[in-house]
């Protein structure tokens, strides 16, 4: 039999209230249930955040900035708590939801793979969470062990994780989970704050308030994430709105969402369903609210309204907290919706990004702060809930801190990572971080030892996508693992590919355009903005994007001041990119693939492929000649191109015999963090600490 996610397992049994009355006009609302209130506290894109994350933050927009630490496991532990008792004492029932993505983003993800999240997400008492992209990150082939970890993962918390536009039937390790913790949707019924789950309305006892919790997951997951062995997905708008009409027939008025798709289409499912409630979203990383007097800018509204939506999501890396109060009519709409989130810092501050005893603050100054906090909404102190700690202290710190090994360089201050110029409170120019990482990969692919293997070919421009980038950099010493386990986690060898200046260009426009929000609510997926190295640009924008028939239609604008450096960092000498002219560009080979949106690099290859991958094969770095592609058909197989889809994931094809076995041991595939690694031994070498690029590559104009 197969196991399908969506709509028949909900049993037809309760009418909607009413439904039977003689009522001429249709457009009467009729009375489905007693009006109440129901609290959510929510999180979500933790990624693996289990230690406090190094942050800093304005006490008033137009004061120096404050340099503390947000959040990790043990302060959202602690305030879902409080949250849980202030709702308790006021009798209001309320759920903890988390959006998704909790998987990879720090050593404790690379170490323990997704049973040290199990373990301490079950222990915070989550209600639910969503399936986000990166709960794929270890799915193999389904020959391999496909979804094993993701079995094991959903097998050992104690919450569903919640997925309704997914199918799992074809999925030999997924098919077999419990469907009491992969669902499409989950049933809780509430008698005041006394909560259960339920499996079906008509289980709810008399007087009981029924609210879904429905999971959404990214429709076009294939195209992002490497593998997702047997399972498929479904529209994201079509499937929302089949699942609300059943549960809506069965006598389930109260709708939430909780996705993993990114605020721009949480927006965009409000606008094409009716009947949903409340989006708690995840993936675009966005911090909803205006944090301008913590000078951190103003991402969009916190619980905003969208056909009768209400729409919320929490940032990333567990350093805020979401809480939000749902007011429903006795219609089963949402009358209002009011909260907002809440950074969780520290009670430690300092005035340098140099975290010595001599910066640290104490006497007024300190007392200043607090004052400012405590009379904040948008901030709070927050004590670490001390039993989590102490578990994350002996089960797994101890693996985490051997794992790290040796010193590799040195960092001078603080150096930040955003995904899009302007977003976070940041400038025009963006992440400090992401240039001088494209940088080391430019620097690393012309050093001596991959010449070798590249034949003497010199590489002229890196691209180091945002998304890739997991986080900046942290004054003080830079290990190796800081590089393999928080920066760049992932297992992803180094392309190097011939490219002219016109196809450069519509590449850095591509990747730039869908990116850019529409106003200040919007807040697209910016994981595929092109953060550059050997070259710069300006992108002007020259008109919003804009949704049009439920469709978004992306920014456009135009480039300028593109140019590349044809002399070093330390002498630059900049020259116009010319159009015609070939110039060797080098990228991760997750993204030369086409993958997140970079599909005109994919168009700049099919037919004739001038690339090769780089990998290191024992002590020496080898080129693997890419001589085609393939892609799975909808059959599964892989079959060759012979022209590009955007639909379709690529897989490279390398000539025979010099293909690198990425699984044998002293093989090496993960070079992106290889590159950074380099970059560092590379400053201590000449005696420099890491510090920013003294000139821009980056700038975007907006309209």
């Amino acid at each position: 039999m197969k196991k399908l996610f969506p709509l028949t397992l909900i049993a037809a049994s309760l009418m909607v209230a009413g439904c039977n009355s003689n009522n001429d006009n249709k457009n009467e609302k009729v009375i489905v249930q007693d009006a109440f209130e129901l609290d959510i506290a929510h999180v979500n894109d933790t990624h693996s955040s289990f230690d406090p994350v190094r942050s800093s933050f304005k006490p008033g927009s137009e004061s120096t900035a404050i340099y503390t630490n947000f959040g990790g496991y043990p302060r959202i532990m602690q305030a879902a708590n409080e949250a849980r008792a202030q709702s308790a004492a006021a009798q209001t029932p309320m759920l903890f939801l988390h959006g998704g993505d909790a998987w990879q983003g720090s050593a404790y993800f690379k170490q323990f793979d997704g049973a040290a999240n199990a373990d301490l997400l079950s222990r915070m008492q989550l209600d639910a969470m969503a399936l986000g992209n990166h709960e794929f990150d270890l799915t193999e082939n389904e020959a391999d062990g496909g979804n094993q970890k993701l079995l094991d993962f959903i097998s050992a918390v104690e919450f569903p994780v919640v997925a309704a536009n997914i199918d799992v039937s074809g999925d030999t390790k997924l098919a077999t989970a419990d469907t009491n913790k992969l669902k499409p949707y989950q049933l809780f019924a509430f008698d005041g704050v006394v909560k259960r789950k339920i499996d079906t309305a008509k289980s709810a006892d008399a007087g009981e308030k029924i609210i879904a919790v429905i999971g959404l997951v990214l429709e076009d997951m294939p195209g992002i994430v490497d593998k997702t062995a047997g399972v498929t997905f479904q529209s994201e708008i079509e499937t929302t709105q089949k699942l609300i009409d059943q549960l809506k027939a069965d006598g389930v008025h109260n709708i939430i969402l909780l996705t993993h798709i990114g605020m721009s289409r949480d927006i965009a499912v409000a606008k094409g369903t009716t009947g949903v409630d409340v989006i708690v979203g995840g993936h675009s990383h966005t911090l909803l609210g205006d944090f301008t007097d913590l000078g951190k800018g103003d991402t969009g509204q916190y619980a905003q309204m969208v056909n009768g939506a209400c729409i919320v999501q929490a940032g990333e890396y567990a350093q805020a907290i979401g809480k939000v109060k749902i007011k429903f009519n006795q219609y089963g709409e949402v009358e209002s919706c009011v909260g907002n989130n809440t950074l969780l810092s520290d009670k430690v501050f300092y005035s340098s990004t140099i975290r010595s005893d001599e910066n640290k603050l104490a006497g007024d100054p300190r007392d200043a702060v607090v004052e400012f906090i405590g009379s904040s909404k948008r901030i709070e102190l927050t004590e670490e809930n001390a039993t989590l700690r102490a578990r994350i202290n002996s089960e797994y710190k101890p693996t985490v801190d051997a794992a790290y090994g040796a010193v590799v360089g040195e960092v001078a201050n603080d150096i930040a990572h955003v995904r899009r110029p302007g977003e976070k409170g940041s400038d025009n120019h963006g992440s400090d971080a992401a240039p001088i990482i494209a940088q080391g990969i430019l620097d690393w692919a012309n050093s001596t030892p991959v010449q070798v293997a590249l034949n003497n070919k010199k590489v002229h421009i890196s691209f180091a996508p945002a998304g890739g980038v997991r986080k900046g950099f942290e004054y003080g010493d830079f290990k190796e693992g800081t590089a393999k386990f928080d920066i760049y986690p992932y297992t992803t060898q180094m392309s190097v590919i011939d490219m002219t200046g016109a196809e450069i260009q519509k590449l850095i426009a591509s990747t730039i355009a869908p990116t850019l929000p529409m106003d200040a609510t919007d807040s697209p997926h910016a994981g595929k903005f092109p953060y550059v190295g050997g070259m710069m640009y300006t992108f002007t924008e020259t008109a919003k994007a804009y949704m049009e028939s439920g469709e978004r239609v992306d920014a456009t604008g135009e480039l300028s001041n593109v140019k590349v450096n044809m002399g070093t960092v330390a002498s630059p000498d900049w020259q116009p990119l010319e159009d015609a002219t070939k110039y060797t560009v080098v990228l991760g080979n997750y993204n030369s693939n086409g993958r997140d949106g970079w599909s005109e690099i994919m168009n700049a290859q099919i037919g004739s492929p001038e690339r090769v991958d780089i990998a290191k094969a024992g002590d020496a770095y080898k080129a693997q000649s890419v001589v085609s592609y393939l892609y799975k058909n909808s059959e599964g197989n892989k079959v060759p191109v012979t022209e590009y889809d955007a639909s379709h994931k690529y897989y490279a094809v390398y000539k025979e015999g010099e293909s690198v076995d990425c699984k044998a041991d002293g093989n090496n595939c993960n070079m992106d963090s290889q590159t950074i690694i380099d970059y560092f031994k590379a400053k201590t070498l000449a005696s420099e600490q890491v510090n920013v690029l003294p000139f821009e590559t980056v700038t975007v104009n907006y309209k």
